[in-house]
């Protein structure tokens, strides 16, 4: 399978998924540390990949959502952004509520 046709199925087949370097219990970097605990805090279970365990991965995400950073959050299936993206829906209360849209319409 190809990869980007890899990570179009995980991003399909989880309501949230975060790729993140490292995982949520050992973030490997500030940014994925801070989007993982703002995932964490909404109290819905979400997936994640560690990025520097797979290198394909971590070579081609940037090309499937144009977006060149990690952490990236999708939920629905969507990119929802980045480190600042995912804690600003937090702070304003939208992540949870997101959150809990994606695990419902999956359960």
């Amino acid at each position: 399978m190809d990869v980007l046709e890899r990570i179009d199925q995980q991003v399909k087949q989880n309501p949230v998924i975060i790729y993140m370097k490292g995982t949520p219990q050992m973030p490997q970097c500030g940014f994925s540390s801070r989007a993982s605990q703002a995932l964490a805090a909404s109290g819905v279970e979400f997936a994640y990949v560690n990025v520097l365990m797979d290198p394909e991965i971590f070579e081609n995400l940037p090309r499937y959502a144009n977006w060149p950073t990690f952490p990236q959050v999708y939920i629905n299936g969507e990119l929802v952004g980045g480190c600042d993206i995912t804690l600003e829906l937090y702070q304003k209360g939208e992540l949870q509520k997101m959150m809990q849209e994606a695990a419902a319409k999956t359960a």
